[in-house]
């Protein structure tokens, strides 16, 4: 599973040893293969060298990739059955990966037609009048596919193709191949192309993929155009309306030869490797918070609030890291600029201007904390679809299940360690001040040296040397960790701040 991100737009430049003409590429020993042998041999050869053969997929090696290989060996078409958000339309791009590099193509063929295996009756008259010196292009694999949102919407016309009254106008007959725009899939020839969302497409639509996926010919308005199209057909679907009761006609399944089952991440580690590999914070996210944000994610697909037919997605975690990154930044930002406590300022470097001393404080470098979370919450409460019943009360559930979280990272970090330091340092008089706001020298000014300390950084994994910003991170933390565990209190001002303090 991973982020989604299209092939690049941009057309790479093909080497310039490539054979030009169609005797260069004869005499270059060059034998035609088709897209589904492509990938077969290819697939093969990453095996045999071992090199990584999805790249950026994570979470599947030993469950959904062991099927996907067995289709493309097979040489099936198929089709990735999974709830959101579970990197179905990653995977699918990844397959543009096993196809050559280069591929040649007659030059200018809307269809990339292959100089030794013409389509059209035009093609193959152009190869007879040209032979060898027929011009060849060169196509890069990055332009072989083609992929297609189904929605209500879409038509005959977008995906296979419509007549052109204009070119009927001019004098072809209907009976013509060049009288026929050609759509997304003929376009797509010699390539992969991928229906996301596949049921989305009306009924009339989806009869209109059943010889393309069969016996790879196409009609239009009645007319069918005998065309051996070349392609790998690849799809995405939720699994509750992939069946005859939802939206998707028996005639179609049957056309595919391979079904695939996707996931959510099986376990913490994998939810983590997967928030560390997508995504893309704007500030330090500790590991400890990131493994809070990973139990949470799981805590929300979990829940029973939730509805498990349209899941959670794994960009929610995803989300929630670079979000409460967000936070740590907006914090530094606003401390930039606020005044500091005379206590705090008493401690700081001065600076000479002129011949006055100002006091001025280090910038407070972004490093997000376990409150910072809290914000998550409410902004991603909308990729969540909740049961009916939970109506009005989704900031609450997720409030919840985020303490929940907490307190599972906190007895899995931090369990069998005396910190018996922190619950000292404060009484029914004594508090400790903390809040999204509240600077980490502030922060650690109130904290003092506490035993223990040392040791809960270290298992926080913050290192021997932490910055005041990671220190403050951990201590945080801990402080909030011993609240959801009952040995110490809590109470939140009216300003927003948290205070800690006393027993619970």
């Amino acid at each position: 599973m991973g982020r989604v991100t299209a092939p690049s737009p941009v057309t790479p430049v093909p080497p310039a040893d490539l054979p030009g003409t169609l005797g260069a590429l004869r005499a270059a020993g060059h034998a035609y293969r088709t897209v589904k042998q492509e990938l077969r041999d290819n697939l093969l050869a990453r095996m045999r060298s071992g090199a990584d053969r999805f790249p950026g997929i994570v979470g599947y090696d030993d469950t959904v990739l062991p099927e996907v290989e067995r289709a493309l060996l097979a040489g099936h078409d198929m089709v990735l059955l999974g709830e959101r958000g579970q990197g179905k339309t990653r995977l699918i791009r990844s397959l543009v990966g096993l196809l050559d590099e280069w591929t040649p193509v007659i030059a200018g063929s809307v269809l990339n037609e292959h100089p030794l295996h013409p389509l059209t009756p035009a093609s193959r008259a152009l190869v007879a009048e040209a032979g060898d010196d027929l011009p060849v292009a060169w196509l890069h694999r990055s332009m072989r596919y083609g992929e297609k949102l189904a929605t209500p919407d879409t038509s005959v016309g977008d995906l296979i193709g419509d007549v052109d009254p204009i070119r009927v106008a001019q004098g072809r007959t209907l009976g013509d191949p060049e009288t026929i725009h050609f759509g997304l899939v003929p376009r797509t020839n010699r390539g992969i192309f991928a229906v996301n969302e596949l049921p989305d497409l009306a009924e009339r639509i989806q009869v209109a993929l059943l010889n393309v996926l069969e016996e790879r010919d196409i009609q239009v308005r009645g007319y069918q155009l005998r065309l051996p199209l070349d392609l790998f057909l690849v799809a995405s679907a939720n699994p509750e309306d992939y069946t005859n009761r939802g939206r998707i006609i028996t005639p179609l399944k049957d056309r595919f030869g391979a079904e695939v089952r996707t996931h959510y991440p099986a376990d913490l580690d994998l939810e983590l490797a997967l928030i560390r590999q997508e995504a893309d914070p704007v500030a330090e996210v500790p590991e400890h918070v990131l493994e809070v944000l990973a139990r949470f994610a799981r805590a929300v697909r979990e829940s029973p609030s939730v509805d498990p037919r349209s899941g959670v997605s794994a960009r929610f975690a995803i989300a929630a890291a670079e979000t409460v990154a967000a936070a740590a930044l907006r914090r530094a930002g606003l401390l930039a600029a606020a005044p500091h406590p005379p206590e705090v300022l008493g401690r700081a470097p001065y600076t000479t201007a002129g011949d006055s001393k100002v006091p001025f404080l280090p910038s407070e470098v972004p490093v997000a904390r376990v409150g910072d979370a809290v914000s998550v919450t409410s902004t991603l409460r909308g990729k969540v679809e909740f049961e009916s019943g939970e109506e009005g009360r989704e900031v609450e559930i997720l409030g919840h299940l985020l303490r929940t979280a907490t307190a599972e990272t906190f007895r899995a970090r931090l369990a069998g360690l005396d910190l018996s330091g922190f619950t000292a340092l404060v009484d029914e008089d004594a508090v400790i001040e903390t809040g999204e706001l509240v600077s980490s020298a502030e922060l650690l000014r109130q904290v003092g040296t506490v035993p223990g300390l040392a040791k809960a950084l270290d298992r926080l994994g913050l290192g021997d040397a932490p910055t005041p910003e990671q220190a403050a991170a951990g201590v945080e933390f801990v402080l909030e960790g011993l609240h959801l565990t009952r040995r110490l209190g809590k109470d939140v001002t009216d300003s927003g701040r948290t205070r800690y303090g006393g027993r619970a």
